[in-house]
């Protein structure tokens, strides 16, 4: 059993209603992002890698971003909220993590299998993003990065977005994760939606790769 979380970005108070609904028996793979832009970004961090081994570790463009230099997308003033809150050990953590992981037929990256950047959705034409998918030797990929939920076909591959646990784009408040591949919304106190669904959809079909 594996569960999903990606873009939790700091905030702690969804991370630990989603970690509430997760079989303790489940691998639990962080797909990135998981500090920047909250209001706890270090505790988010800590309470993650407490979990040992439970953890399958995959890095997001804001995770490397954190490393001075690094070019991406963040704003400057975005990124250094975060790195005020963080030690440099645990930003060479996050750096470190590999951007890509496949556990038996599935992929696990951020944006795409390229890079941490790529931007597509369900509405994306398959044309323009099937190359990212042809050579991958997986039957399924997962993403997250416009956090948003979504299942597509791609190139014959099987593509599931897997939301947003913090910061998530859609139509109700709440934590976007998965379960063995199935969307899950976990509702908490306090959750809040920062863009609508239509909006970020919009959007982000618009702006694309």
């Amino acid at each position: 059993m594996i569960a999903t979380i990606y873009d939790v970005h700091g905030n702690l108070r969804a991370l630990e209603a989603v970690l509430a609904e997760i079989p303790d028996d489940a691998t639990i793979v962080v797909g990135g992002d998981v500090c920047t832009g909250g209001e706890q970004p270090s505790e988010t961090l800590e309470r993650l890698r407490g979990l040992g081994d439970r953890v399958v570790w995959v890095r997001g463009n804001v995770d490397r971003e954190l490393m001075r230099g690094e070019p991406g997308l963040a704003p400057a003033d975005f990124l250094d909220a975060t790195r005020a809150k963080l030690t440099d050990e645990q930003i060479g953590f996050l750096h470190a993590l590999p951007p890509t992981v496949q556990i038996e037929r599935t992929l696990y990256c951020h944006a795409s299998p390229r890079n941490d950047l790529d931007i597509f959705t369900e509405r994306t034409p398959e044309p323009a993003i099937a190359f990212l998918f042809e050579d991958v030797d997986a039957d399924v990929v997962v993403c997250g990065h416009t956090h948003t939920q979504f299942e597509r076909t791609v190139a014959g591959r099987r593509v599931v977005n897997s939301g947003s646990v913090g910061a998530p784009y859609e139509d109700e408040p709440g934590a976007y994760w998965t379960l063995d591949l199935e969307h899950r919304r976990t509702p908490y106190d306090g959750a809040t939606l920062t863009m609508s669904r239509e909006d970020a959809v919009a959007q982000f079909t618009e702006r694309g790769l």
